[in-house]
């Protein structure tokens, strides 16, 4: 063939494969073509934009979605949704706990243990006001609660859906931590109410993470927490078990009646566990990376406090640089600046003290499976009173134990414990975790993912 023939098959070739890019961003317009500082040749496809939740209201919620890094064709889908309640999923769940990347300086670095690997994995900046997520109305921010936060959370994926179609049916798990204790039971309520009516959710499963279930017991747990840890002395602990417990502590202090006895407690409390000591994590130094201020509304007696701004001034810096909000196809609406947490949102915060241990069981006997699972430093929702709110809710469905309680591993080493009830209802402890678990041990926290949407027990042997 002469070279002039060669030429031209040439300039067919790239012709073609401009087509194709172009007809790629005509059918995926959200997709992002490369996030600035990424590493090349990646294996997999990203996606972000707004999806319209309220057409009256202009309302939109944020999302950040990351295709399996192999054959995402065959992979399930992952909604992951972080807690606070009012923090960003993608900050805290996607750029620093099981998102491909981590932000460091003008570059990302690559998370060799991002969920992707095993699935598609989609984040998702709710309720409105937080991070990039947004509304023209202002009164959107108002009074917002569980209720509207589920409703919102199940009109963007039936939108999100519309988007890509070739994800609907497919078979969905939900994830998420902390407060999102109250986000995903009650959003999986909502879709199998929904399904009844119209066949569109494939749930197949719920994974809640140091979750807020139930007001008392979860708060409660951390007087014992502190005291076996030697955080508080055991004066302060019978003081904190009789005159004044946590819970209603954060009950007195939502309603603006902080009484003098448990003031008197907490300012012991706080002074004996010490500002230095990170509550998220107790085993590790306060400026070490391992946790973000998610949870900092269900801790009031922290609130001025910033956790971790290692890590955290590396994520607002890149998330508020132009050409990343750029790639991202994001903006700002109403707000100067990108935050981990929203500081517009008014959220209403006695929700926690209903309980939504209940509506786990009402998704088990619905045929849904349930992992909770807690990092095992975490003192703000402890490991203590969700493995027992775990085991009641057992007894309560009459489950009996599946696999008894027991060490499971990962690379030949203890990866936590864990205990199965029915085959359906899972609690585990991932060793040496703080609150956001993915984090502090990205390689235990994938095992036990990995585990979960294969629906295996975990490893009993290395």
């Amino acid at each position: 063939m002469c070279s002039s023939s060669w030429k031209t098959m040439a300039v067919a070739l790239l012709l073609i494969e401009l087509w194709f890019t172009i007809e790629s961003s005509l059918a995926h317009p959200d997709k992002i073509v490369k996030l600035p500082g990424q590493p090349p040749r990646l294996s997999f496809q990203q996606f972000s934009g707004y999806v319209t939740v309220d057409y009256k209201k202009h309302t939109a919620l944020f999302y950040y979605f990351v295709e399996a890094e192999t054959d995402p064709a065959s992979k399930p889908l992952v909604l992951w949704l972080n807690g606070g309640p009012g923090c960003s999923s993608l900050g805290v769940g996607a750029f620093s706990e099981n998102g491909p990347f981590r932000p460091n300086g003008e570059f990302l670095v690559k998370n060799d243990y991002s969920w992707n690997r095993e699935a598609n994995m989609l984040y998702l900046e709710t309720p409105i006001g937080v991070g990039f997520s947004y509304s023209t109305n202002t009164s959107s921010y108002e009074a917002v609660d569980d209720e509207i936060t589920a409703r919102d959370n199940l009109v963007f994926l039936q939108n999100w859906y519309n988007k890509f179609p070739n994800y609907r049916h497919r078979d969905l798990y939900i994830t998420g931590e902390s407060y999102a204790g109250h986000y995903i039971p009650q959003l999986a309520k909502l879709m199998v109410e929904f399904n009844k009516k119209q066949n569109l959710f494939n749930l197949k499963g719920i994974a809640l993470g140091n979750p807020v279930l139930e007001f008392a017991t979860d708060f409660n747990s951390r007087a014992e927490y502190f005291w076996s840890h030697g955080l508080i002395s055991d004066s302060t602990y019978n003081m904190f078990t009789s005159v004044c417990n946590y819970s209603r502590y954060v009950s007195e202090y939502y309603r603006d009646s902080v009484s003098p006895s448990c003031s008197k407690v907490m300012s012991q409390v706080s002074r004996e566990t010490s500002k230095f000591v990170d509550k998220y994590d107790v085993t590790l130094d306060v400026c070490i990376s391992s946790v973000l201020s998610q949870s900092m509304a269900i801790n009031p007696q922290q609130v001025s406090e910033r956790v971790d701004v290692c890590v955290e001034d590396k994520i607002v810096n890149y998330l508020n640089r132009k050409d990343v909000q750029k790639a991202l196809h994001a903006r700002l609406v109403g707000v100067r600046r990108w935050t981990v947490c929203s500081n517009i949102l008014d959220y209403q915060l006695l929700n926690l003290e209903m309980p939504t241990i209940s509506i786990v069981g009402s998704l088990i006997k619905s045929g849904i499976p349930v992992l909770v699972y807690s990092g095992d430093q975490d003192s703000v929702i402890p490991l203590t009173g969700s493995r027992s709110l775990v085991s009641r809710l057992a007894k309560e469905l009459e489950l009996e134990t599946t696999v008894p309680y027991r060490v499971w591993f990962e690379g030949k080493q203890v990866g936590g414990w864990t205990q199965v009830y029915g085959n359906i209802l899972s609690f585990a402890t991932i060793r040496g975790a703080s609150h956001e678990a993915p984090f502090s041990q990205p390689e235990r926290s994938l095992m036990l993912f990995k585990s979960f949407l294969e629906g295996k027990p975990l490893p009993e042997v290395f």
